[in-house]
This record gives structure tokens, C-alpha cells and sequence, in this order.
């Protein structure tokens, strides 16, 4: 066994200050806390390079006397507790005495700091925990902490930094906790030269949030306030409709101190049980005033985890005050389905066109090819028959003189069976004879007979002529069936019949799919559509930092993003295909994707985007649909093999035979 030696002062040093400072965000929160002990009312934190070589802390508190200062970065010193009594109600955010102490073991600090009453304040350096200077020097009232370098005696902590944006990101979330902890203060907070925030300090909590958050979010709480025995829970929780898609706006403050509690997060959720969709997560910002010797804040070297003495009570008290504000201050929305139109008029009104050769007389000797849907179609029979006059259809895009008609060429090839020809009628004719017919079709000029490659149409003469040349006209061949409409089911399931079978269909997952498919096919359905403001979304710091990094993917995808300061972004524009839906979750959406697949898989990327994407601009169940709009639906997806299930897996039809209605009914055994 080896020999058993006690650690030198600077390794020691080391190994404590890696429990507390692990990243420049600790520094921060160390430096903020103790400026909020201080007595502060304006705070300014300003870093560089996400903080690794340059982290500033200024305040106006109490300050340091010069005596004091060398002490307070010695281990276990500390201001804020003098006997174990002292443990069982802290009221301080800092208590520990190991903060500064930590800081200066792995960087290199500069610290000036005057009380009120001195007349001079004092300057004082240390690296690497070994002193270097102090000196007298002048300066505000108040103490500003320097931390350059962090971390440049400890490389192999360095190996685990992350980018400078996102260490800086991990800062501001630092900021934006004591802010909301702490509204009587003012908070500046300064990215590489780049003022980010500042809180106006008014004491007013709906500030403090408005600041952090921005208009959108804090447009969507509501108050909260509540006693539940001894304990006064206050603050701001989110309308259920408003919820998030993910846990990173919950914010729960014990005696002004930020924790993570699973006891309180599961009792909001609970509060919102059966209000809130699958996949979303209430918000909040509450704070928790309970008496000190209820709570163990000494069970963390970071305190950022707490313990209750009776968590069931906390549970109650959280549940109560969410369901009481709810309550009182939610009141039901008027919803309002507006009429939207998801098909155009081509796909909406288009009729499919019957099979068969199709004329038009307009001029005998110029060939137009023609392809007009629905029109009454002349056959050889009929000309043989002794039918004298039929009517002839006037189609609708057609001049105002011309007139249709349509007559079949029997021997002609399949491949030239749609030529037409057109006559101009020097008249307005109404109806056509048979012989007026027979002698507009023998002035056509007809081909040479030895011409192999020639077709010509047959009169009454050729069949007179030459009745045995004459070919049977084929049986024609039975159409499809197709889908029609009957009417809609709780404004979600669409009826329909289809020969001798009933279909169910999902109109939001029949759409969905319908788009998925034609994004994943045509790529210009994700062209942006630029608008006239940029909404401007709030994020968590991680889906900003992903997506700042991603802004040229996210471009492909038909969002034109551009990151404003974190965590705000500001989208100018969004996919054609999501229309006037809100771009907020869908941005949301986007950087998760972007978190999710840090790889870069693109295929499985754009994949769950284009899920999204159809999901948020598919007709949504309960939707108002016109009969018109669900037909085009229906005979769009029908017969396209590839949409039998939505994008998440659910099924878009339904079907049921007339002969399985009919066994219900008892009409056959």
C-alpha cells in the first residue's frame, strides 16, 4: 500500500474548486449571488468568449473593507453565518465560504471594491490562489470582480469547454434566474461589447418576466397567490393553451433562491392534468415563501437542490395555488374556426374528362389539339341512326361564335386518336343536322391512301361504300368507382361512399399526408414567404444556440431566421406551405430538430420537419370543411397508394362493405 500523504494546499484547492466551478456560468452565479447578498440594486455582468477569458461582475452593495478583502478568498470564510444555529435559517443565497476561494484557483482575479464611508477604495489581484497585489486605489462605491483566463492552470478542464456561445448562453440563464428571483434589482447583462438586457430594478415581478421572456410570453400568464398553511406561494402561471413544448420555462423560486424541485414541478403538471395536450408542459414563475427552518439548502455545493421537510405539504401548496389561479383568472376562449381553403380552384372544381376522341369545328384546315373535360360525345351510330339534330355544348373558355362538337375516328392509331380539328361557323348556328355534319366532314381534305403512316375519319358515303371495313365499335370498359362525398362526422370524419363500400376518413390525418407528400416531392412548397413584420420567438438558450448555428439549414426548409439577441430570434419569413399559421411552435420545432440531431443525419432531419410542417398546415379536426373541399381531399388521396397512414402513424381510412352493413341490419345471414 502506498505511503499516505497529506495534499498540498494548491492541489486541494484545485480538486474543491472543480465541486463549485465547472464551466464560466459558475463563476457567474458565485460573483451574482454574492452581489445580490451584498445589498445591491444595480448589478452589471458583462462577459467575453462565452466568459472563459474575460467575466465581469460590478455592483453598488456594502463593498469589502481592505482588512477583510485578502480574508474573503481564503476557504470556508464567510460573512453570512456564525454559529451552527445560523445553518437552520439561511435567508443568504451564498454561506458556504467556498466561492471566491474556488474562483481564484483556477483563473487570474482582479477585484476594486470601496464601502460607503471609506474614502478610499482598494485594489487587490490574485492568480492561481497565490496573492500578487494590493493597494489603495479609487473607485465607486460598491465591488467589481475581473476573472480572466479561467481555467489556465487546469487544461484538462479546458478540454471539456463548449463553443463560446453556447458557455455564453449557459451565463445568461444564470442572469435571467436571479433577474426573476430578483425584481428589485436591476440586471445589465453585456455579450462581447453587445448590451443583451437590462431589467428596470422596479420590484414588480410582471416587469422582471417581461424583460427575460419578452411581450409574448408574459401576454400569456396569469396571477397567482395563494396561502396554503404557512406557506404564501405568488407569481405567474401560463394559460393551459399557451403551454410549452418542454420543461425549460418552469421557474420556481424558494425564499427568493432558484431551485429545481421535482415535488413542485409535479405538482403544476398535476394542476394541469386533462388541460393540456399530450406533449405540452405548463409554465410558470413562482416563488415560495416558507419559513427557513422547513428547508435544507445545504444538501448541494451549487444549492441549486433543496430539501422540504414535508414535501407532500409543498405538493398541496403548488397543486392548490395553480388550480385556484386557473380558476379565477382563465377564462374559456372564444374560439373561432375561420373558413380556409386548402386546394385550389384547379384541384377543388376540375371534373375528369371522359375517354374518347373529342372534335371541334373551327377551321378545316388548321389541326388543334384539344383536351376538354365532360362533352357530349357523337358516335358512329349515332350518325347511322335516324336521329335528325342534336344540341351542341358551348364549351366555356371557347370564343363566343365557336361552337363544340365531338365525333370518334375508328381506324384511327391509338396514339393520334385526340387530334381535332375546328370550323368558324359564318353563322351562330344552334343546332347541327346530321347531313350538315356529314358535309363539314367531307370537306376535310383526307390523306393519300397508300400513305402508311396517314389516318382519315369515315363518313355515311364510306359506309355505304365500304360496310364491311367498317370495325366493331369496342364495348367500353367499366369505370372505376370513385369516392363521393355524403357528409361529415363531429366535423372530423368525413362519410363517403365508393361503389359498393362506405370509407371513414381522417381529414387532418388524410391531409397531413397529402402535404408530407407533396413537400417530400416538390421541393418549392418550402419557398419561403417573407412577412411584412418578424415575429419575434423566444426560445430556450439551447434551441437558440442550435438554431444560430443552423440558420442556412433552417433556409432550406423555407425559414428565413435571423438570431436578435438570446434567446430571441426573429423569423422573416416562413415555409408557403404553413400559410398564416403562427410560426412560433414551428421555429420551436425547428430547433429541437436541430438539437436532436447533432450529427447532421439530414434525411431523418428534414424528415421530422416535414412531419411538422404538415402537421401545423394540414386541416385540423373540427374545422370547418365545405363538401367541395373535403370531395378534392378525398379523390386526391384515394387512389394514391402512398398515403394509407399519416405521418404518425395513424390510419386514413376506414372502410366498410354493403355487405357487412347489410349483415348488421339483418338483411342477409
Amino acid at each position: 500500500m502506498s505511503e499516505i500523504k497529506v495534499l498540498t494546499k494548491e492541489i486541494s484547492e484545485l480538486i474543491a474548486a472543480g465541486e463549485v466551478i465547472d464551466r464560466p456560468s459558475s463563476v457567474a452565479k458565485e460573483l451574482l449571488e454574492n452581489a445580490v447578498d451584498a445589498g445591491s440594486t444595480n448589478i452589471t455582468i458583462e462577459i467575453k468568449n462565452g466568459g472563459r477569458t474575460y467575466l465581469r461582475v460590478t455592483d453598488n452593495g456594502k463593498g469589502i473593507s481592505a482588512q477583510d478583502l485578502p480574508t474573503a478568498f481564503l476557504r470556508h470564510a464567510t460573512s453570512k453565518i456564525a454559529s451552527k444555529n445560523d445553518l437552520e435559517s439561511i435567508l443568504t443565497l451564498g454561506f458556504r465560504g467556498e466561492a471566491l476561494a474556488s474562483v481564484c484557483a483556477v483563473s487570474k482575479v482582479s477585484v476594486l471594491t470601496k464601502r460607503l464611508d471609506d474614502e478610499y477604495g482598494t485594489h487587490y489581484e490574485i492568480e492561481g490562489g497565490e496573492q500578487k497585489l494590493i493597494e489603495q486605489s479609487g473607485c465607486p462605491d460598491g465591488t467589481t470582480f475581473i476573472v480572466r483566463d479561467l481555467f489556465y492552470n487546469v487544461p484538462a478542464r479546458l478540454k471539456f469547454m463548449r463553443k463560446d456561445s453556447t458557455e455564453g448562453n449557459y451565463v445568461a440563464e444564470i442572469v435571467t434566474k436571479l433577474t426573476l428571483s430578483h425584481p428589485e434589482i436591476s440586471f445589465k447583462f453585456i455579450r462581447d461589447n453587445k448590451v443583451e438586457f437590462i431589467s428596470p430594478g422596479d420590484s414588480k415581478i410582471y416587469s422582471a418576466i417581461y424583460s427575460v421572456y419578452g411581450r409574448e410570453f408574459a401576454s400569456s400568464l396569469v396571477p397567482v397567490d395563494y396561502n396554503w398553511k404557512g406557506i404564501h406561494i405568488s407569481g405567474y402561471t401560463v394559460r393551459p393553451l399557451e403551454s410549452k413544448t418542454n420543461r425549460k420555462f418552469q421557474n420556481f423560486f424558494v425564499n427568493h433562491r432558484y431551485i429545481k424541485s421535482v415535488a413542485c414541478s409535479c405538482a403544476l403538471e398535476d394542476a394541469y392534468r386533462n388541460q393540456i395536450m399530450v406533449g405540452k408542459f405548463p409554465a410558470c414563475v413562482l416563488y415560495l415563501q416558507i419559513p427557513p427552518d422547513t428547508v435544507d439548502v445545504n444538501v448541494h455545493p451549487t444549492k441549486i437542490q433543496v430539501r422540504f421537510s414535508n414535501e407532500g405539504l409543498m405538493h398541496e401548496a403548488v397543486f392548490y395555488a395553480i388550480k385556484d389561479s386557473l380558476l379565477k383568472n382563465d377564462k374559456p376562449n372564444e374560439i373561432v374556426f375561420e373558413s380556409k381553403r386548402h386546394f385550389t380552384d384547379k384541384q377543388l372544381y376540375s371534373v375528369k374528362s371522359d375517354p374518347g376522341v373529342q372534335m371541334r369545328f373551327a377551321d378545316p384546315v388548321q389541326p388543334v389539339q384539344t383536351q376538354t373535360p365532360q362533352r357530349q360525345t357523337l358516335t358512329v351510330a349515332d350518325l347511322s341512326d335516324n336521329k335528325t339534330e342534336q344540341r351542341l355544348p358551348v364549351q366555356k373558355n371557347d370564343p363566343p361564335e365557336s361552337v363544340e362538337y365531338n365525333i370518334p375516328a375508328e381506324n384511327v392509331n391509338a396514339s393520334q386518336q385526340q387530334a381535332s380539328y375546328a370550323v368558324q361557323p359564318q353563322e351562330k348556328p344552334q343546332k347541327l343536322t346530321v347531313d350538315q355534319i356529314n358535309k363539314l366532314v367531307s370537306e376535310i381534305p383526307l390523306p393519300k391512301e397508300d400513305d402508311p403512316g396517314s389516318f382519315r375519319f369515315i363518313g355515311n358515303s364510306d359506309l355505304q361504300r365500304k360496310p364491311a371495313e367498317v370495325p366493331a365499335v369496342p364495348a367500353e370498359t367499366a369505370e372505376k368507382p370513385r369516392p363521393v362525398v355524403i357528409g361529415e362526422l363531429f366535423r372530423t370524419f368525413v362519410v363517403a361512399q365508393c361503389g359498393d363500400d362506405m370509407l371513414l376518413m381522417d381529414k387532418h390525418a388524410a391531409h397531413e399526408r397529402y402535404i408530407f407528400e407533396k413537400i417530400k416531392n416538390d421541393k418549392n412548397q418550402l419557398d419561403p414567404q417573407m412577412l411584412l413584420e418578424p415575429v419575434m420567438v423566444v426560445l430556450a438558450y439551447d434551441e437558440y444556440d442550435a438554431l444560430s448555428q443552423n440558420v442556412e439549414k433552417a433556409r432550406q426548409l423555407g425559414f428565413e431566421i435571423e438570431p436578435d439577441v438570446a434567446p430571441t430570434v426573429a423569423v422573416k419569413g416562413v415555409p408557403v406551405i404553413l400559410g398564416d399559421e403562427n410560426p412560433t411552435e414551428a421555429v420551436s420545432e425547428l430547433a429541437r430538430n436541430f438539437i436532436a440531431h447533432k450529427m447532421d443525419p439530414q434525411i431523418e432531419l428534414f424528415d421530422d420537419l416535414y412531419h411538422s410542417l404538415a402537421c401545423k398546415a394540414a386541416i385540423k379536426a373540427h374545422d370547418k370543411s365545405s363538401v367541395v373541399e373535403l370531395q378534392a381531399l378525398i379523390e386526391n388521396v384515394y387512389e394514391n397508394d402512398d398515403i394509407r397512414y399519416c405521418p404518425h402513424g395513424r390510419p386514413v381510412f376506414i372502410k366498410l362493405s354493403k355487405r357487412d352493413i347489410e349483415k348488421q341490419f339483418r338483411r342477409i345471414v
